[in-house]
């Protein structure tokens, strides 16, 4: 979902900046850039749309990545990346959850939301956290999309992943230290899109908390697009910076699931 690259866009400066202030300006920064989390993103719209399954959604991450060598890949992905295997790598790092949305936006049930998730997990990602970050976040966005209150959201992710997620964004802005594990990190993404008040605030907690900052922004980005939409602005904006094929990818993404895409 395209909230996600936005969120990963805009997070993209704060990275490595330990950014403890939500009020930053300006909200897209001129070095602000699209890294792995998007190409993914794109990846999985693409495997999903394929109907790819197992190997071949390794195969289409592999086409990706290696078109975007310098995007920000993490060690033990880049390793996988270059190499010859197509077998997982053991991983719970949030690589899965960050790329999961387009899994919920096709999905037409919980039980398919869950389950594509752990399929676009997997391939990579095969560890219990690993799997389970992704589900929980494309748990999140498919309540999200039905209609479901954030209240209800938080509620019935807890209750299906174990996260604690009654801490508040304040709190998180004064104890949270950079982690780039699904359990270290897709819990607090997920509180800062469910204390959000509308899809700019979501962005900005995720971006506040001196974390993994473009990957927070992009599960706290798709799960404020599911739960306020987005500005036309502001996807307008960001859309413009899109190169061909991730626009091809969203776009196509969206048309599969029968909406239009935000920017239009």
């Amino acid at each position: 979902m395209f909230g996600a690259l936005i969120g990963d866009l805009i997070g993209s400066v704060h990275e490595f900046a330990g950014n403890r202030v939500k009020d930053f300006t300006p909200l897209i920064h001129p070095d602000a850039q699209f890294t792995d989390d998007s190409v993914l993103t794109c990846a999985v719209a693409e495997a999903l749309i394929a109907g790819d399954r197992a190997e071949a959604i390794a195969r289409r991450f592999k086409s990706w990545g290696r078109r975007y060598p310098r995007c920000g890949w993490g060690a033990r992905f880049r390793e996988w990346l270059w190499s010859a295997t197509l077998l997982p790598y053991g991983s719970f790092g949030n690589g899965a959850a960050m790329r999961v949305a387009p899994a919920a936006l096709l999905a037409r049930s919980r039980e398919e939301a869950l389950q594509l998730a752990r399929e676009t997990a997997e391939v990579t990602h095969d560890h219990p956290e690993g799997i389970g970050g992704a589900q929980a976040t494309a748990l999140a966005i498919h309540l999200a999309l039905r209609g479901d209150s954030a209240d209800a959201i938080g509620s019935a992710v807890a209750a299906w992943s174990g996260y604690d997620l009654q801490h508040s964004v304040e709190q998180l802005r004064t104890t949270y230290r950079f982690d780039e594990t699904c359990q270290g990190s897709v819990p607090q993404a997920l509180v800062c899109a469910l204390q959000a008040t509308d899809f700019e605030d979501a962005v900005r907690n995720a971006c506040s908390i001196g974390g993994d900052a473009d990957t927070l922004a992009a599960i706290a980005g798709a799960v404020a697009e599911a739960l306020f939409g987005i500005p036309k602005a502001l996807a307008r904006e960001v859309e413009q910076r899109l190169p061909a094929d991730m626009r091809a990818a969203i776009e196509a993404l969206y048309v599969e699931a029968g909406r239009p895409p935000p920017w239009t």
